[in-house]
């Protein structure tokens, strides 16, 4: 099956007690046994649940992998991933990563005794150096959030197995529309579901696709041992998400081109990134890893951090709000938002400024969207 058809169809079946097409959602937490460890493949619902399964599937079949997982956040997916470690072991991690990811690693299993190094994701001599004999996992944002640097992840991902360490790669902002990183060596993927599979704002989600059966089978331990599992109406929301996954990705990413465009030539914008501008540094790896350059948008304006906040206070279409991927339009100012949770001196090592502003491109009218950006700018001199 192509992706549409798959996005769709995979992992689910019509319901064999009604034929509801729709999967239902499972109202339960535990289940009948005919007898002691007898039952129809499901016990207790942190273990597995139906609902929840038919998303698991569908995910791993998007991904092109056999084996998927579902998590109540992509935090949660991410924490579980960690659990693979021990006292000792040190991850390689992209330096642009999303905040959350940062306060996980440094505020969470540094004191465990877990090592964290931080190199350019878009130079594979600054991830080789980084690299320790003890290195067991190297972490990639690729497109990265929010400066949206682009990794060759064919190279990172044999890099990270000549050193015998799995390589885990986050495609939230990609989707396995725009980019499969199993298909350049990946042995773990993230998502957060919350943003462009669930895709309409309204549910908060993880999941984690594995290669390697050996790797889903702890995995799997860990999430059944933890319990940060979705409930069933979440999972719901996730799958009746992804059926028009292809359809919002191609308007996503036609409207965020004739934005980063639209941005690019407006005399009052300093800098924009997009990995869709031939301009953009890492624009003919991602034009040779994706089908497309996603819908996310990073701009700074000329005026600084004042002319930034008094942007951000003057747009009518483009809501100021946590999150991206949905249909509608959002921005955000990472410094203080997404990203707060980095020190400042790091935030400014990587290159995220207090001006930085961070389009979420949706599916609105297009036109619509330029009108909303250009009377903002307009307002905000």
């Amino acid at each position: 099956m192509r992706f549409a058809t798959k996005a769709i169809h995979a992992g689910v079946e019509p319901d064999p007690a009604t034929g509801a097409i729709m999967t239902p959602v499972y109202l339960t937490s535990t289940y009948a046994q005919t007898a002691p460890g007898q039952h129809k493949g499901y016990e207790y619902s942190r273990s597995d649940h139906p609902t929840r399964a038919a998303l698991e599937r569908n995910l791993a079949a998007l991904e092109g992998v056999d084996y998927g997982l579902a998590f109540a956040s992509g935090l949660a997916a991410e924490n579980t991933v960690l659990n693979l470690l021990q006292p000792g072991d040190h991850v390689v991690a992209t330096r642009d990563l999303y905040g959350g990811t940062y306060r996980l690693f440094e505020r969470v299993w540094a004191k465990y005794g877990i090592e964290f190094s931080y190199a350019d994701g878009e130079d594979i001599d600054a991830l080789r150096q980084a690299f320790r004999p003890n290195t067991r996992m190297l972490w990639i944002e690729t497109p990265s959030n929010p400066l949206l640097a682009i990794t060759d992840l064919r190279a990172a991902c044999e890099l990270t197995h000549a050193h015998g360490a799995l390589a885990v790669v986050d495609n939230t902002f990609a989707t396995p529309y725009l980019q499969r990183p199993f298909e350049f060596g990946a042995d773990i993927v993230v998502h957060s579901t919350t943003k462009y599979l669930g895709g309409h704002s309204d549910v908060v989600g993880g999941a984690l696709c594995v290669r390697d059966r050996a790797v889903y089978e702890q995995l799997k331990f860990y999430q059944n041992a933890v319990g940060a599992v979705p409930g069933p109406l979440s999972c719901f929301l996730v799958l009746r998400g992804i059926k028009t996954l292809a359809l919002r990705m191609r308007q996503h990413c036609e409207n965020a081109r004739r934005i980063a465009e639209y941005l690019a030539n407006h005399p009052e914008v300093k800098t924009v990134r997009y990995p869709g501008l031939p301009s953009h540094p890492g624009h003919e790896r991602a034009r040779q890893q994706m089908l497309d350059f996603g819908a996310i948008v990073t701009m700074e304006l000329h005026g600084g951090v004042e002319r930034a906040m008094r942007f951000l206070s003057s747009t009518r279409l483009f809501t100021l709000a946590e999150s991206l991927g949905g249909v509608e339009s959002l921005m955000c100012h990472p410094a203080t938002m997404t990203h707060a949770s980095i020190p400042p001196e790091e935030r400014a090592k990587i290159g995220i400024t207090d001006a930085l502003i961070r389009l979420s491109v949706g599916v609105e009218d297009v036109e619509d969207l330029l009108e909303d950006l250009a009377q903002a700018i307009k307002n905000s001199r």
